[in-house]
């Protein structure tokens, strides 16, 4: 079995966002898709399987299968169409979160993901002291987003982790405007077994839907200012969907020898 390690939301390796991706003959059981997830220990290690009409694609942090996952949607998509479908411009995945299509135009990757509907809820202490700063607004969807006053607090800040937990969501961001993008953000994966998702496109499904809506516009220029950082264009689209397009990098290929189907 071939593995496939991709920096997404970059156009350079050793940035962005890294995933492991496996195209798989047919599905091993979840244990030993979790074993190498957990052996890789990346944020995400994604698994296919060719179908009529696409790929099934599932998604694993190194301790939890998750429902949607924006930057191992993209790396998957690369290699798809990098190395198995190299004539075709188009991919569509079938997962938990429904039917994922991906088109390639350039050097970018277009995702159609679904929004999440964001209700605003209270600041709390809570909050504060887990971020180690004070939000300005809070809103839930699946993730919790909680917007700074200023990119340089977003950059700066150094959540506890263990209070991360205590708060809703599946993860909790950090969002504030941006200098030279229309947004800067941090996500943070606690309750995922990962202390900082570099690069989160799942979680901009929900930050770029807010600032659209604060700014005015469709179109979002988005930032994740981890250690590795990374960038993502976002445009709101109809039917509560929305596009999220970015760059990948090819950084190794590895022959997976363990035996998945014991």
């Amino acid at each position: 079995m071939k593995q496939y390690i991709i920096d997404a939301f970059t156009s350079k390796p050793f940035s962005g966002n890294p995933a492991a991706v496996c195209v798989l003959d047919r599905w091993p059981s979840e244990t030993a898709m979790m074993q190498l997830a957990m052996e890789n220990n990346l944020s995400e290690t994604a698994f296919l399987v060719k179908e009529a009409h696409g790929y099934h694609l599932r998604w694993f942090t190194p301790e939890t299968e998750v429902e949607l996952c924006g930057h191992a949607t993209l790396a998957s998509s690369f290699v798809i169409l990098n190395c198995y479908e190299p004539d075709s411009t188009a991919v569509t995945f079938h997962t938990m979160s429904g039917d994922l299509t991906v088109h390639r135009k350039g050097n970018l990757y277009e995702m159609d993901f679904p929004t999440y509907e964001l209700q605003e809820i209270p600041v709390t202490d809570a909050m504060e002291l887990a971020f180690g700063a004070r939000p300005i607004q809070a809103v839930l969807g699946l993730d919790l987003v909680c917007v700074f006053d200023s990119e340089e607090t977003d950059r700066s800040m150094k959540p506890d982790q263990a209070l991360l937990t205590g708060l809703p969501g599946r993860i909790q961001n950090a969002t504030a405007r941006g200098a030279e993008t229309d947004c800067v953000s941090r996500s943070f994966c606690p309750k995922l077994g990962i202390a900082e998702d570099p690069v989160c496109g799942s979680a901009h499904c929900q930050i770029a839907a807010y600032w659209a809506v604060q700014l005015g516009k469709s179109e979002i220029g988005a930032y994740q200012a981890s250690r590795r950082g990374g960038y993502l264009h976002c445009r709101m689209e109809e039917n509560h969907r929305i596009t999220i397009s970015g760059e990948a990098a090819l950084v190794a290929v590895a022959d997976i020898v363990a035996d998945l189907y014991r």
